[in-house]
């Protein structure tokens, strides 16, 4: 009862093509329209809370929520975590999934990424170097170069699920094993990945994109299993 009546809510989203943000029936209308109980609708609305799909804010009413990633990152990670205490190769299997979608994508963006997010491109390698001189963390610099790299497919979905993976292995990964990097070697692995793109060469870009996954996963197989030092959020 209580899965069948969370379906008839989402349908509900659906059918009167509410948008995020938008007002949902109130509780008296919901167990009129799904011919349930208030205990009955309360329980399918707190499910659908933590989906991301409503949002219950309470003295105001419940609206149609973000439908963000974040319960799909909370469900990798904490899968990531115990995996890893189980010991399963769960991090580096997060690691290959991130590396399955960038390496299907990177051809795709070779020789079409607009002129501005090329400039905007370079000047966030630029910004790397400069971090990687100063010994500043390259977190959100490197972070912003993969977003950035696969932003003029327009593909909002895609863009949430690469963050998606990122955040999950990197917030499990920074609690989980210590993974030292060479911050010259992560700049050069992201010039030349730029290099490659700006070149049309999908084949080159491809390479450049494996290579720099090869690189972590070397880092991160050398590790010492379930060690829990933790370092500067790296990012990769």
């Amino acid at each position: 009862m209580a899965r069948d009546l969370q379906e008839q809510i989402k349908k509900l989203i659906i059918d009167r093509r509410l948008p995020s943000g938008a007002v949902l029936p109130t509780e008296p209308d919901l167990m009129e329209l799904l011919g349930a109980s208030r205990n009955s609708v309360r329980e399918a609305l707190k499910a659908l809370q933590a989906m991301g799909i409503v949002e219950i804010r309470h003295g105001f009413g419940t609206y149609v929520g973000p439908m963000s990633m974040a319960p799909m990152i909370e469900g990798l990670a904490f899968r990531t975590v115990a995996g890893h205490y189980r010991g399963e190769d769960s991090l580096l299997q997060l690691l290959q999934l991130r590396e399955a979608v960038e390496t299907g994508l990177v051809s795709r963006v070779a020789g079409n990424v607009p002129p501005g997010d090329l400039a905007v491109l370079d000047a966030l390698v630029e910004r790397m170097e400069a971090e990687a001189t100063a010994g500043a963390g390259l977190a959100e610099t490197d972070r912003a170069f993969h977003a950035t790299l696969y932003r003029g497919l327009g593909n909002l979905l895609l863009s949430e699920l690469l963050e998606a993976f990122w955040d999950a292995f990197h917030r499990v990964r920074t609690d989980l094993v210590e993974l030292p990097q060479d911050p010259k070697v992560t700049c050069r692995q992201h010039r030349e990945i730029l290099d490659a793109v700006r070149s049309g060469d999908s084949g080159r870009a491809e390479d450049a994109i494996r290579e720099h996954f090869g690189n972590i996963r070397t880092r991160l197989t050398a590790t010492v299993p379930n060690e829990t030092s933790r370092l500067p959020n790296e990012r990769v």
